[in-house]
């Protein structure tokens, strides 16, 4: 907005630098006809001979005589008056002075608006988020083609993994992350961020595949903090609390103090010795059990689909209720007997959590 009132200010200048002349008394003098300059002069030099005596008084008034005639004869051919510019003529000039004043910008902006690219900036301010989503989109477009004519380019796969994990593209985060494992070869970095895949893509569990990434990237490097809070979490998920605080205080203790994941795993034995501790008063846990317990009601009494059985085993197992967990996947593949989708869901979903009592 401050450089259109400087753009305009700046036209107002030159305007009244311009049109301020035209708005003041003048008088239009004759042009200077060389006839009537002739005679004039010869009137100023008639006078100076006069005064210096050189010519008789009758003389010169015979002299002036003829000059004045010669003059006057030579003015009106000429037809140029003196003019003066009245109030009128004043005012008329004032009025075009203020029309062009006002007209002049507003002509110019009417013109720029059309011809020219007065919403640049506006274009460029909302095409800035567009261009980055573009940009990256054509560097992925790029990777991908490489690795089509290159799949055993294992530092490719291991830049492009990550990036479809941003995106939420886990099946091709999980197959870009094996393709690094298998070109570049196992390491403890490279094998924790694979388990960190695998459990991401089912929804924060840690499944049979993604456990054995991480006890094989500790075994690489025993300092390894993800592959080990992973592990922590499968075990209390397996519904051995005090082990998995333990495994917790024992990645606090080997951890520099200012150490990123630090306060995640101060949390996170907050969280277990408010679960297995015996204050009554109520805690998020007590609301997910309580809205497990209704889901667990519901399905008793009036039945379910396989993904609600699903969604109530995993929420036992991550609730570390390991025996709910095996009972409900008991009854949840009575009550899927005539559905082999489901069974097929539910004997995977036991394989992964380890709930080896569930199939009877």
């Amino acid at each position: 907005m401050m450089i259109w009132i400087i753009l305009l200010a700046m036209t107002a200048a030159a305007v009244m630098a311009v049109l301020w002349p035209l708005s003041r008394h003048a008088v239009v003098a004759e042009q200077a006809d060389p006839n009537t300059r002739f005679y004039r002069e010869q009137l100023a030099e008639i006078e100076r001979d006069c005064q210096r005596g050189a010519l008789l008084p009758t003389e010169a008034e015979a002299a002036r005589a003829e000059a004045a005639r010669r003059l006057l004869r030579a003015s009106q051919s000429a037809g140029e008056p003196l003019v003066a510019v009245g109030e009128p003529a004043l005012r008329r000039r004032r009025a075009a002075s203020t029309l062009a004043l006002s007209v002049v910008p507003i002509l110019a902006l009417a013109v720029y608006g059309a011809l020219g690219s007065p919403h640049i900036a506006e274009q460029k301010a909302a095409s800035t988020t567009q261009g980055s989503s573009n940009d990256l989109g054509a560097a992925i477009g790029q990777i991908e083609a490489h690795l089509a004519n290159n799949p055993q380019d294992g530092r490719g796969w291991e830049v492009i993994a990550p990036v479809y994990l941003r995106m939420g593209r886990m099946d091709d985060a999980i197959k870009a992350y094996e393709a690094a494992l298998r070109h570049l070869g196992p390491n403890a970095a490279r094998l924790a961020d694979y388990g960190e895949a695998l459990v991401i893509a089912k929804d924060g569990l840690v499944s049979r595949d993604a456990q054995v990434a991480f006890e094989k990237a500790v075994a690489l490097d025993p300092s390894s903090a993800k592959a080990r809070l992973y592990l922590a979490r499968a075990t209390e998920q397996d519904g051995r609390i005090d082990k998995a605080r333990e495994d917790y205080a024992a990645i606090l203790t080997a951890s520099p103090s200012d150490a990123p994941w630090v306060p995640l795993v101060r949390e996170q034995i907050a969280r277990l010795d408010n679960l297995s501790g015996s204050a009554a008063r109520p805690t998020d846990n007590d609301a997910i059990a309580g809205m497990v317990a209704s889901l667990a009601a519901r399905l008793e009494s009036q039945g379910g689909s396989a993904d609600e059985w699903a969604r109530l085993i995993r929420s036992y197992s991550v609730l570390g209720q390991r025996d709910k967990a095996l009972a409900t996947a008991v009854k949840a593949r009575h009550a899927l007997a005539g559905n082999a989708a489901g069974l097929q869901a539910l004997d995977a979903m036991s394989r992964e959590l380890q709930l080896t009592a569930a199939n009877p």
